[in-house]
């Protein structure tokens, strides 16, 4: 059940650390805050409910990866990839602890996670990502035509890799529930319906103060995390790094008996497309199919408002997608419909800012990995407004910042046909046009 509605922040208070931003990110944030320094007194301000957003509305895959692959991270990161996989696995191994030591009931189940081919030439490209994984220490199962139809039941399937260990399933609303409910178990003051309008400090050199101004209260603080993620930053020059993009979701009625049996799919692993316009899917814990993806939309402007969350062409072609994967299903109504904006930037993982002497930092970009990497991007936040360098802060991965966007209407235009070029290219067996092509070289590149 979701938790009542916190307080709105009435009048002026104070605090040690101040986090923008109630979703995944915010969260741990404060929570991992008040977890290393239990006498920190840290304030979470979000402009609605904590979780409402894309923390409360994803597919609830909870990966390992921090680059959004292994192969992205490959080619932006080459140098540090294996610490970057590591500090991956250690920080799904932390969520499971957290998940535990507070007693947050979100379904939580390692079931891993199994892309699938439905193309031709999406088999040899997981042959070549499993080589490539092996490479790396990943535990992968190539599984052929037969292996992959047997684990779960789709004609469509050519061949499977499934990554045993590098990905978890979570209920992600109850997730981020239990977040907020252990936050406020550790004392952190959470106000809700409190969106930020200003943000301005005083004194120069770190030695003045940091006021957040909202609606009806005002905070001055020490520090503060920004956690907006596809929301606009309090940082007018990170903006221009950030898009919203939507993406949609259908889900059934629980299956029967007989209609899970049809499916196979014993072991509830979740599964991804490996199209440039993929789909991703898995079974819930009242066996209930959540089944998204394929498109991802982009609107003028950075648009971002609620009549955009529902898109009827888009849960069209959705449902047919979802015969063509599962015809014995073709009888199953759906019975909820949602969507959700990712904060996506060029490199397709997130990035990290520090501003105003470094009493503000900024994560956002997790391009649609965030359940996971979230708690990472908390934890990399808090060590920058430590000023002192650790593991984390020395990364390039932490240091550097992907390539803006352009600024509009040639922003729009570029995103249209590179989704375009990544359609027509999963038309014509993978093939890459000009436009892809230069994207790669610039650095902009991403198959998924």
């Amino acid at each position: 059940m979701a938790p009542s509605s916190g307080s709105t922040l009435v009048g002026r208070t104070t605090a040690d650390l101040t986090v923008v931003g109630g979703g995944y990110t915010g969260l741990w944030t404060a929570l991992l805050a008040k977890a290393a320094q239990p006498q920190l007194d840290v304030v979470l301000l979000e402009a609605d409910l904590c979780g409402w957003a894309a923390s409360g509305r994803n597919g609830g895959f909870c990966a390992a990866s921090l680059t959004h692959g292994l192969s992205n991270g490959i080619e932006r990161f080459p140098d540090e990839i294996d610490t970057l996989e590591r500090l991956g696995h250690e920080n799904l191994d932390g969520i499971e602890s957290a998940v535990d030591r507070w007693s947050i009931e979100c379904d939580f189940e390692r079931t891993g996670e199994l892309s699938v081919a439905t193309e031709p030439h999406q088999v040899a490209a997981l042959e070549e990502a499993a080589d490539q994984g092996r490479q790396h220490g990943h535990q992968l199962t190539l599984l052929d035509r037969g292996e992959i139809q047997a684990e779960v039941h789709s004609p469509t399937y050519l061949a499977g890799l499934w990554d045993q260990a590098g990905c978890a399933l979570v209920n992600p609303a109850r997730l981020a529930w239990g977040l907020r409910r252990a936050c406020e178990e550790a004392g952190v003051r959470i106000y809700e319906h409190s969106p930020v309008d200003d943000l301005d400090s005083d004194g120069a050199g770190g030695h003045g103060g940091l006021t957040l101004t909202t609606s009806h209260g005002m905070v001055r603080t020490s520090t503060v995390a920004l956690a907006t993620n596809a929301y606009p930053s309090m940082v007018r020059r990170l903006r221009r790094y950030v898009v919203p993009v939507y993406d949609y979701v259908l889900m059934t009625e629980p299956l029967s008996p007989m209609q899970r049996a049809a499916i196979g799919w014993s072991r509830r692993q979740g599964i991804g497309g490996s199209g440039n316009q993929f789909l991703y899917y898995r079974l819930t814990a009242d066996d209930r199919i959540l089944f998204g993806g394929y498109d991802a939309i982009y609107h003028f402007r950075n648009g971002l408002r609620p009549s955009l969350e529902q898109r009827q062409s888009t849960f069209l072609t959705l449902a047919e997608l979802f015969v063509e994967t599962f015809p014995q299903l073709e009888d199953v109504s759906f019975t909820h419909s949602w969507s959700g904006a990712i904060d996506t930037c060029s490199r397709f993982c997130a990035f990290f800012d520090r501003s105003h002497d470094g009493r503000v930092v900024s994560a956002a970009g997790y391009t649609g990995l965030g359940v996971g990497a979230s708690r990472f991007g908390a934890q990399v936040m808090l060590d920058l407004l430590s000023g002192e360098e650790t593991e984390l802060t020395r990364l390039q991965f932490v240091r550097t910042k992907p390539l803006p966007f352009p600024p509009e209407p040639f922003r729009y235009a570029g995103i249209e046909l590179t989704r375009w070029s990544m359609a027509r290219a999963d038309a014509r067996g993978g093939a890459r046009n000009l436009w892809l092509r230069t994207l790669d070289r610039l650095g902009m590149g991403f198959d998924s």
